[in-house]
């Protein structure tokens, strides 16, 4: 050992002398366990604020859960509704040139509900389809069951079917409208509606068709519809597939498929308080996926919310 060495040995704080080896090895593995359990620690979840009371955000090609909020609780879903009524009766494969005719009867099932055309007028089942998503016309959606076969109780029976085969086990339907409150099911469910609605091209197609402008005969006129929902009318073009709903008891309700940095993300949200709240609770939810940034919302939406949760938990 060199003098200079030697110097700096005697110099050398104790404790900066080398440690013995076993003690060096206890240390490592100590140091080990430490750093694999702080890889490992589970940090807190951020989350989006919602008007909406339930709603779950799922990617499409995983399947993977992105947010969940309340998604199991059971409820009504209004309008949506038709998005299944649509399905099944694409599976059947009827005829889509077919002329359906408006009856009395499709009529008086929807309690003689605003609707834009008269009783008796006919129109193609491809064009009935079309207005019934896009502008989610409740007489087409009945004239839908009542020309399926087997009439209402056969798409009823199709639609419950269908729901089942899906996996989705909260849910229920009773007619082809949504008008009912009885047409229930979860957020978590219809994630598994939308997921194959996308699998169906005409499904796209129509519920994301801006304007339309239907020519119906006997007698001959038109009626144009626009889509409800609002980011389609204003030409967005992520949005892939869409469906709203409203009922008193069942709240502003929206399903999308839409692109979110070219990743195509399921969005539902139920129940959402105010008549903006849906589109304002898609772009947190955009919003959030990009930046992690939870959002706001109003402090009323808030109130609702914890109503509508005590509302659903005195049902159970």
């Amino acid at each position: 050992m060199s003098q200079e060495n030697k110097q700096y040995e005697k110099m050398k704080p104790k404790h900066m002398t080398q440690l013995k080896p076993h003690k060096t090895i206890i240390l490592s593995i100590f140091l080990s366990i430490f750093l694999f359990s702080l890889a490992n620690a589970k940090t807190p979840k951020k989350t989006v604020n919602l008007a909406s009371v339930s709603a779950s955000v799922i990617d499409l090609k995983s399947g993977s859960t992105l947010f969940e909020k309340n998604s199991r609780v059971v409820m009504p879903i209004a309008s949506i509704t038709k998005l299944m009524t649509a399905m099944v009766v694409l599976d059947a494969k009827l005829s889509l040139k077919e002329k359906i005719r408006f009856t009395k009867a499709d009529r008086n099932r929807i309690n003689n509900y605003f609707f834009f055309f008269c009783t008796g007028s006919e129109l193609s089942r491809a064009d009935v389809m079309r207005i019934a998503l896009m502008s989610s016309e409740n007489l087409a959606a009945s004239a839908l069951g009542s020309n399926y076969p087997g009439g209402v109780a056969g798409i009823v029976k199709a639609m419950n079917k269908k729901a089942k085969k899906l996996g989705m086990k909260q849910s229920r339907f009773v007619d082809s409208t949504g008008l009912s409150e009885k047409n229930v099911s979860t957020a978590t469910d219809l994630a598994k509606l939308v997921a194959a609605a996308s699998k169906y091209p005409l499904l796209k197609k129509y519920t994301t068709t801006q304007v339309y402008t239907a020519r119906f005969k006997k007698p001959r006129y038109i009626v144009g519809y626009t889509n409800t929902n609002r980011l389609i009318r204003i030409g967005s073009s992520d949005v892939k597939l869409s469906k709203t709903g409203y009922l008193d008891k069942a709240g502003r309700c929206l399903v999308m498929l839409t692109k979110v940095d070219n990743k195509e993300v399921i969005m539902v949200m139920l129940d959402s308080f105010g008549k903006r709240s849906p589109i304002g609770d898609a772009n947190r939810i955009k919003k959030w996926l990009q930046t992690g940034k939870q959002g706001k919302v109003a402090k009323s939406a808030v109130k609702y919310n914890q109503m509508k949760l005590a509302y659903y938990s005195g049902k159970k």
